[in-house]
């Protein structure tokens, strides 16, 4: 019950900060931060794919109202919440008995890097070129996404590593 509230205050203080602030900041044209993809990349390791891909949505389509990015958002949020077990496969070995929060702990830091970078470059890669809907400025498109990635990660492992567990 205590998961299902901290994942409730997570999903709308996420949504907060970026539709208040990080919406609003964008350095150089190229770095724009969506640190929302910490709420599906923080969901525990045996949610069924159903709920996951049901809350991605519900925060994407949240996103995109107040960005009004048609979908965009919500597309790139469902897609890293379907790839995100096979993901999570590729970098860990979680037993099934067991249901953690993926973090530093759980996962292990290198692991847990490994994933979130994942998690989050295909994230922005997939929002970057259904925003532009071309491959005809691929390398520009390549160098926005590396650059929002980075600050993102970074803005990420802050907070996860602030955190308590």
């Amino acid at each position: 019950m205590l998961t299902v509230i901290q994942n409730i205050i997570l999903f709308i203080v996420l949504i907060l900060a970026q539709v208040l602030v990080l919406n609003n900041i964008q350095f150089l044209g190229f770095i724009n931060p969506y640190i929302y993809v910490l709420f599906i990349i923080s969901l525990p390791v045996s949610l069924p794919r159903w709920l996951t891909l049901i809350l991605a949505f519900a925060m994407g389509i949240l996103i995109d109202v107040f960005s009004n990015t048609l979908g965009m958002h919500a597309a790139a949020a469902v897609l890293i919440a379907y790839a995100r077990s096979f993901i999570i496969k590729l970098f860990t070995s979680i037993d099934e008995g067991n249901n953690p929060t993926p973090s530093f702990h759980t996962f292990g830091v290198g692991a847990y890097i490994k994933y979130i970078f994942v998690m989050v470059f295909l994230h922005h890669a997939t929002l970057f070129y259904l925003e532009a809907f071309s491959f005809s400025h691929f390398w520009l498109i390549l160098f926005k996404t590396l650059l929002s990635s980075t600050i993102t990660i970074l803005i990420i492992l802050g907070l996860k590593s602030m955190s308590r567990r």
